[in-house]
């Protein structure tokens, strides 16, 4: 058998030369001077007994006070000591034991390992993200999440392989620089993606769990709807607000129509009839994924005109600053609240139980302010007999909206809201 100090002291030839160990290991000697562990077998195929050599990897000196770490990392690059060339013979052993020849094994465990690390998280999550029942603009808000949260920090990682670790360093940077509301989603979207992967077999746990209560729970904090006073400070901050104007004009629509953030960042022309100040929004845009037909008042026709000179040459009114050809984001808006100082008193969704609010207030009947929000109507009977669409009358109630955002811009206190007493 040989010794640490034989293999040591071996030094290089003309020729390759063997130190046996037994057991079918030796030491091959190259005249480069380079040092090979090689284990001979013998194993039957068929009726024919073949002799065949496995390498088992590099002769190594390990450096005084390796740890275990390090020495890990050295024999997972096939480079191994006397001692360490003898496990990996009993390996070898074992498997021709059984019939398996050690080469062929080892192709199949880096063809395997391949194959782990070519599943990566962001491959897994678009799959699970394709698989959800939602509309097309729901999953792109999704996916810009993950690209904006999630990816940069385990997009590209195999989704075997990601710890606990991984996870609460991705909550905590989101909940740091976006707050616990996104934190708390890119959560539950990590948890439904680690379940897909563990129900197909391409990870064994969800990481998630371990760390789900790691952070504050996010308690949803629904925005009281604005007064007359703060709508009209918050519409001419906005009006000085010295960013995109696309994100001002969006934001403006917003509030002369009553709809949702989403389908006003991502509203298309090919939706706007303006000669006739109707725009129709698609089913699939919405969250009911029912059309909605929405009048326009003279100032929506207004700015849209002025913004079809800048923008009609695309798809979106709103177009992505980088991508001309994807719409701007919700998040837009709340960057702009952000640098506006708005961001703790109001949301851009708070946009619609403010505008419910004050139409009730003025005295319109709550068919048309529900119809305008495409709010669902919970009484089945009646949803079945009422499905007017009211146009005319919210044509004239968001009309007389719009001039009442104008006079509360100006900031004049005296002047209240009309009752209409509409039916």
């Amino acid at each position: 058998m040989l010794t640490d100090t034989q293999c040591r002291t071996a030094k290089p030839k003309d020729k390759p030369y063997k130190l046996t160990d037994g057991k079918g290991l030796y030491l091959e000697v190259k005249p480069s001077g380079v040092k090979t562990w090689r284990y001979r077998f013998e194993l039957r195929e068929g009726e024919a007994i073949k002799e065949s050599t496995f390498a088992i990897g590099e002769y190594a000196i390990p450096p005084k006070g390796e740890d275990q770490e390090s020495a890990q990392q050295r024999r997972n690059g096939r480079r191994f000591t006397l001692a360490e060339a003898r496990e990996e013979r009993t390996k070898a052993r074992a498997l021709v034991v059984q019939g398996i020849n050690p080469a062929h094994q080892r192709q199949l465990e880096r063809i395997k390992r391949e194959q782990e690390n070519a599943i990566t998280f962001d491959a897994v999550a678009k799959e699970w993200l394709a698989l959800r029942d939602w509309t097309e603009h729901t999953k792109a808000r999704r996916l810009n999440m993950l690209e904006r949260v999630v990816f940069p920090k385990i997009g590209v990682l195999s989704v075997k392989s990601i710890t606990p670790a991984h996870v609460l360093d991705v909550l905590k940077t989101a909940a740091e620089r976006n707050g616990l509301t996104v934190a708390a989603e890119a959560k539950r979207t990590m948890s439904g993606v680690f379940e897909l992967a563990v129900a197909t077999l391409r990870a064994e746990t969800d990481p998630v769990y371990p760390v789900r209560k790691a952070l504050p729970a996010n308690k949803t904090q629904h925005k009281r709807p604005l007064s007359i006073e703060e709508i009209g400070q918050l519409l001419r901050d906005v009006d000085e607000h010295g960013g995109r104007h696309e994100t001002v004009t969006a934001f403006r629509l917003m509030w002369l129509t009553l709809c949702r953030p989403s389908e006003v960042v991502e509203a298309q022309w090919n939706e706007f009839d303006l000669d006739a100040a109707i725009w129709r929004i698609p089913a699939e845009r919405m969250k009911k994924r029912k059309a909605h037909t929405i009048p326009l008042p003279t100032q929506a026709v207004q700015i849209l005109r002025a913004q079809q000179g800048l923008t009609g040459r695309f798809a979106h009114l709103f177009p992505h600053r980088d991508y001309r050809t994807r719409p701007m984001v919700v998040e837009s808006f709340r960057q702009m609240l952000k640098v506006l100082g708005w961001s703790g008193r109001f949301s851009p969704h708070a946009t619609r139980t403010t505008g419910s609010t004050r139409l009730n207030e003025m005295g319109f009947t709550s068919d048309w302010i529900e119809r305008q929000l495409a709010h669902a109507e919970p009484n089945a009977v009646r949803r079945t007999y009422n499905q007017a669409e009211h146009l005319d009358g919210r044509a004239m109630m968001m009309q007389q909206w719009a001039d009442m955002l104008d006079i509360w811009k100006v900031g004049d206190g005296n002047v209240l809201p009309l009752r209409k007493n509409a039916s």
